[in-house]
């Protein structure tokens, strides 16, 4: 057998040590020891997560009184929510 060189298990030692002293950090849930629980979804992307399931992202537009409508597009249809400064909420689907 070939004698292996200092130099070469001295790296491999080094490597080996680097290794375990990033593996806890890894393990966690995230990886790589990231504090988020999920990352931002940019304003631009048409879905928000929701439970982890995607959910269309509607347009809303919120009064000064606390009244607010939101429509959202899904295919041919756009549900329009809309809720009023008394708290009386009313959704409308209209397909065409």
């Amino acid at each position: 057998m070939r004698r292996m060189h200092w130099g070469f298990a001295a790296a491999a030692l080094a490597a080996i040590g680097l290794f375990w002293s990033f593996a806890p950090a890894l393990a966690q849930p995230g990886g790589g020891g990231s504090k988020q629980a999920s990352a931002k979804i940019p304003d631009t992307f048409p879905y928000e997560i929701v439970n982890g399931k995607r959910v269309p992202r509607g347009k809303r537009v919120t009064n000064a009184d606390g009244s607010w409508r939101e429509e959202i597009r899904d295919g041919g249809c756009v549900t329009v929510k809309e809720q009023t400064a008394a708290g009386e909420y009313r959704e409308t689907r209209k397909c065409d």
